[in-house]
């Protein structure tokens, strides 16, 4: 139930910071916007738990290319490729709701929906980067060193596949613990036809609740994926690290702020953007043309 409420009040507090960014900006065409918001994700949480860790997941994949734009959700078509085409959000769920929900979910994180949906573009953090290197990304999006580790706390929820670590176990990386490597290469070596690709939580106590469990099992040489590791051992990052870990009030107060300021990375105002009719597809223009991507 925690879960659930922290993942509804993340999605209605993302635009309460910013002057750019308003709740009731769909007031005027439609006053029950945040119920719809809510409703829509409740249902498919009891349907599937792992919905938190996909929202959040497309939340970040979107925000950290044109910003929070929706542009992770416009379709590819035989003559145009979009964002969903890109290597990093291959193994991104499809987006769980109608067109109309699926349209508000994304609208409460801005007021206009990009323009642009280019897989060129999607040059995304990858897991096997240094903090340093990874700390590059955010820094070009004026998040701080905090931020990057509270938002990669996200990892406190989902899966990674084995293609994301296989590495760490073939090499007997040192810094993970030797039981979780033996668990890792069991799950990998069950690969199969049907399968090729197995998953690991990425939070092996807690998987499904939203606390500070990733950051002890990190203190532990517990890290599924490298840059989690990463961010227990190195000196920029190991503090912050110790903190969320004797304080699971402060992750979930310090995840709310990170994830409202990821918000509002380059918003868009006026005739930067759009408020799509279809959240997959951009608006037709005057002449009756589809937007180019």
């Amino acid at each position: 139930m925690r879960l659930k409420v922290t993942f509804l009040l993340l999605l209605l507090v993302v635009p309460l910071a910013f002057a750019k960014l308003r709740v009731g900006f769909y007031g005027p065409t439609c006053p029950n916007a945040e119920s719809i918001v809510q409703a829509a994700v409740r249902r498919r949480f009891n349907l599937d738990k792992s919905i938190t860790a996909a929202l959040l997941r497309m939340h970040f994949h979107d925000c950290f290319v044109r910003g929070c734009d929706a542009s992770i959700l416009i379709d590819s078509t035989r003559k145009k490729p979009s964002e969903k085409d890109a290597g990093p959000n291959l193994t991104q769920p499809e987006t769980p709701y109608s067109s109309r929900e699926d349209h508000f979910i994304s609208s409460q994180r801005d007021d206009e929906m990009g323009l642009v949906s280019n897989p060129d573009e999607v040059n995304l953090p990858i897991p096997t980067l240094s903090v340093s290197q990874a700390f590059q990304s955010f820094r070009a999006k004026n998040l701080t060193m905090d931020d990057m580790v509270t938002l990669l706390g996200a990892h406190t929820v989902g899966v990674a596949h084995c293609s994301f670590f296989l590495d760490r176990i073939i090499r007997s990386d040192p810094t993970m613990d030797p039981n979780l490597r033996k668990k890792l290469n069991d799950i990998c070596g069950a690969a199969n036809g049907s399968n090729p690709d197995p998953t690991a939580f990425l939070d092996q106590g807690t998987p499904l609740t939203v606390d500070n469990e990733f950051f002890k099992q990190i203190g532990s040489r517990r890290g599924v994926m490298q840059i989690d590791q990463a961010l227990a051992n190195d000196p920029l990052s190991r503090g912050i690290v110790s903190g969320f870990t004797a304080n699971t009030s402060l992750f979930r107060t310090r995840f709310a702020e990170a994830m409202v300021k990821m918000g509002e990375i380059q918003v868009l105002e006026g005739a930067a953007g759009e408020i799509r009719r279809n959240c997959r597809v951009f608006n037709p223009t005057r002449r009756g043309r589809a937007r180019g991507f």
